[in-house]
């Protein structure tokens, strides 16, 4: 079944989103004169200050473990507790299923909680404080200046220079301070101008905002274009290699068992990925732009090359979130693919009517989409 509604995307002539091994690479303007954010190379808005950059680092939080791991984690402690009685084959045996029992449990609890890392909103920046005056070094210096050549028996004349001396340390001392303020000033001032570019939503100022952050977080994921207070974003995402191929779970007799995961369990499973990994993106963007309202996210994975070798891109899920919408979100709780489907407008996903496996959108009909994921790049 695939959902399409009211999806628009419009990238800017000129602007390629460059997805690479080492994170993501967003290059915009002419080949004479681009600039490239990401991928290595630290992005930020020029000035004639210098570079400024806002961002702020996606965190993680550790969470209680899920039932299934508990249950896992349970059984092979119990496993190994009883070891002693066990033959050393049968410990072995045991040893070995637990150890992959509880990685299968990790790589199912990681997927299933990609879309709750936390992250923390941004606040106005402040220019650091200014340096301190070395005060007692001007004093000492202007002190040893005014009494060269003055001897020692000369008391009138080095108590007159002695005063000039801190007359001249104060007058110093007093520039001294009014400049590092103005400077500390000058700094504050370009950092409320450039915040307050970031909150009107400046296209370059959250374009740069927000492919820092997803640099710095390790997302793959790409800002691509920001029309009023709705930013478009690119995501792209694993393959279904994720998927774990067994799945841990107990028998009746409490024994360790590793069934062999399902085709809806799998497709369920890769739908949490593709939500959560989205989600995740889009909760960073909201935390680093203030300013939007919005997000449309693009969720693309690679697709067998074509005929030339070159990779293509396989869309999988388009999306909006509004600010408003994820405001209140039980994200502890609440799983990525509920949180898609009660809180997404303007949603496009093919999911098999059998299986419910999610397969590629069909983009013959999309051109506006077809052509957002064609500026997209993928180098390995």
């Amino acid at each position: 079944m695939v959902v399409a509604v009211g999806i628009y995307f419009r990238v800017a002539p000129g602007v390629r989103v460059r997805l690479t091994s080492s994170g993501v690479r967003t290059s915009i303007g002419p080949r004479e004169a681009r600039v490239h954010i990401g991928g290595g190379y630290r992005p930020g808005v020029s000035t004639g200050a210098g570079p400024f950059t806002l961002y702020h680092s996606i965190g993680s939080t550790r969470r209680k473990p899920s039932a299934r791991h508990v249950e896992v984690s349970s059984v092979a402690a119990a496993a190994t507790s009883a070891g002693p009685t066990q033959r050393p084959a049968q410990r072995q045996t045991v040893s070995a299923k637990a150890a992959e029992a509880g990685q299968m449990a990790a790589a199912f609890e990681a997927i299933e909680g990609l879309h709750r890392h936390a992250v923390d909103p941004v606040t106005p920046p402040v220019a650091p404080p200014a340096p301190a005056v070395d005060e007692a070094a001007i004093r000492e210096r202007h002190r040893a200046e005014a009494l060269r050549g003055i001897g020692f028996w000369k008391h009138s004349e080095r108590v007159t220079a002695e005063k000039q001396a801190a007359a001249d340390a104060d007058a110093e001392i007093a520039a001294e301070h009014a400049e590092l303020e103005r400077q500390h000033q000058a700094t504050q001032a370009e950092l409320d101008a450039r915040w307050n570019e970031l909150l009107a939503n400046d296209s370059d100022v959250v374009l740069a905002t927000l492919n820092e952050a997803f640099e710095s977080g390790g997302m793959h994921a790409a800002a691509v274009s920001v029309e009023g207070a709705e930013a478009s974003i690119a995501v792209i995402l694993p393959g279904e290699d994720v998927i774990p191929e067994r799945l841990p779970s107990t028998t009746a007799a409490g024994n360790i068992s590793l069934r062999k995961t399902t085709k809806i369990e799998a497709a369920g499973i890769y739908l949490a990925a593709i939500c959560g990994h989205s989600l995740a993106a889009v909760r960073e963007a909201l935390a680093v732009a203030p300013g939007l309202a919005a997000v449309r996210v693009v969720a693309v994975r690679h697709g067998a090359s074509d005929v030339y070798g070159h990779p293509r891109l396989e869309c999988m899920l388009v999306a909006t979130f509004s600010r408003d919408s994820l405001n209140g979100i039980d994200w502890a709780h609440a799983g990525s693919i509920d949180i898609m489907d009660q809180c997404a407008t303007d949603v496009s996903k093919n999911l098999g009517s059998r299986t419910k496996s999610i397969e590629p959108i069909d983009l013959s009909e999309e051109p506006d989409l077809t052509n957002l994921v064609s500026s997209i790049d993928v180098e390995v």
